[in-house]
């Protein structure tokens, strides 16, 4: 084993230790960011070339700072994204969530569809149904100047429509007229707080965290807004909290314009977003 390696093992075990939930991962990760190479090319790194600035990053994931922070770049789905202190991290559990989408938005038979993100955060969702549907107009909406920093960087250069606003009162020119609505709101509820892992709770922005007593109150805003935009017969999908399966659709009723309310799981199974369609006249 060269010495690197050995490196990493001793890394594992003090992530481990702190209670990081993918050590072994972490400790590779950091390794093959600061050396320059991919996990897989770890073994290739000359015990000469060693940095022991692996260390200092070592210690502040041990510290709980979340990878991406330390790294500075986080994958979606195929995208690599910039990310940093003042914007929330996109999660694996997202991915499934735009998966939904574009199979949604594929079965439309729309030949441009328009798309709206809202709460867009480093732009994750945006970007991604702009890469995956090729002819889609998609427009994305970001309420934090600080997280907007990072939005720009990724979105520069895309087809991505990128505006500053309330979620709640953006896009009033496309009323009407959207094939799709989107959004990774912040769902969780205030009373959590001390439950929420310390990667999110101290490092990610308390905006794109809590909404509310019961997590639900910006959803509950966005229903509004999501009928505002949608045609007829357009679809909403909505990310929720794993607890919050069977809340989230009764707050898309028929009364309130909406069809087809359901909940769907994510890879671990577990509910994970909602998606209704808006009603036809």
């Amino acid at each position: 084993m060269n010495l690197l390696l050995a490196e990493v093992a001793q890394a594992t075990q003090r992530l481990a230790d702190a209670g990081v939930p993918s050590p072994r991962t972490d400790a590779e990760e950091l390794a093959a960011h600061l050396h320059g190479v991919k996990r897989s090319e770890l073994h290739t790194v000359p015990d000469a070339d060693f940095d022991a600035r692996y260390w200092e990053v070592v210690a502040r994931r041990e510290a709980r700072e979340p990878l991406q922070h330390i790294t500075g770049r986080a994958y979606f789905r195929y995208l690599e994204l910039q990310v940093g202190p003042g914007v929330f991290v996109p999660r694996p559990e997202t991915e499934s969530v735009v998966g939904w989408a574009i199979d949604a938005v594929r079965a439309m038979d729309v030949v441009e569809p328009c798309i709206v993100d809202l709460c867009t955060g480093s732009g994750a969702i945006a970007l991604a149904l702009a890469q995956e549907v090729p002819r889609s107009r998609v427009h994305a909406v970001e309420l934090s100047e600080d997280a907007l920093k990072w939005t720009r960087k990724n979105t520069e250069g895309s087809r991505v429509d990128l505006r500053q606003g309330d979620a709640l009162t953006a896009f009033p020119d496309l009323d009407g007229q959207v094939d799709l609505v989107v959004s990774n709101p912040p769902y969780i509820p205030l009373t959590e707080w001390e439950y929420v892992a310390p990667e999110a709770r101290d490092h990610d922005p308390q905006l794109a965290l809590f909404s509310g007593e019961d997590g639900l109150d910006l959803i509950r805003g966005l229903e509004r807004t999501a009928h505002r935009l949608l045609r007829p017969g357009g679809v909403v999908v909505v990310e929720h909290a794993d607890t919050q399966g069977g809340q989230v659709p009764w707050i898309f009723t028929e009364e309130r314009g909406w069809a087809d309310a359901a909940d769907h799981p994510d890879l671990n199974n577990r509910p994970r977003f909602a998606t209704a369609r808006k009603a036809l006249p």
